[in-house]
C-alpha cells in the first residue's frame, strides 16, 4: 500500500542545520519548526519561521534525523529544492537559505524576491 519512495524532500537541511533543530525540539519540546514566506523587507518577500506544536494537515513535513520541518501550504511552491544551513559567527548565529527560486535578494539576505513577484 505505502511503498518506499525516492521523492526529493521541498527543502534539505544541512548537517548544522539537522542538529540545531534536533537541539531546539528537545529544550523546548516543540513538534518542529513551521517555515513559510510573507510579504515584507525591501525585497518583497520574507522567511518565517515558528515553532508548533502540531501539524496542519496541508503542511508538508520534512523529517531529516529527528529535526521536522513543516512548509506551509502557501510557501511550498517558493521553498522547493531550498536547502537550509545554521551558520554561526562572531557576529551572529541563525538559519540561512539557498533557494534556487529566489530572482532577488537584499544585502542582508533576509528579504527575497521570486519571479513574477
Amino acid at each position: 500500500m505505502f511503498g518506499h519512495s525516492e521523492t526529493k524532500n521541498a527543502v534539505t537541511l544541512s548537517l548544522r542545520a539537522q542538529e540545531h533543530i534536533e537541539k531546539l525540539m528537545k529544550e523546548k519540546g516543540h513538534l518542529g519548526l513551521r517555515l513559510g514566506v510573507k510579504k515584507g523587507g525591501c525585497a518583497g518577500m520574507e522567511y518565517t519561521l515558528d515553532y508548533v506544536e502540531t501539524a496542519d494537515p496541508h503542511d508538508e513535513v520534512v523529517t531529516q534525523g529527528q529535526a521536522r520541518v513543516m512548509i506551509a501550504p502557501m510557501a511550498q511552491m517558493f521553498l522547493f529544492g531550498t536547502e537550509i544551513d545554521y551558520e554561526t559567527s562572531l557576529l551572529e548565529s541563525g538559519f540561512k537559505f539557498k533557494n534556487p527560486n529566489v530572482t532577488e535578494a537584499c544585502g542582508c539576505g533576509e528579504s527575497i524576491k521570486f519571479e513574477g513577484m
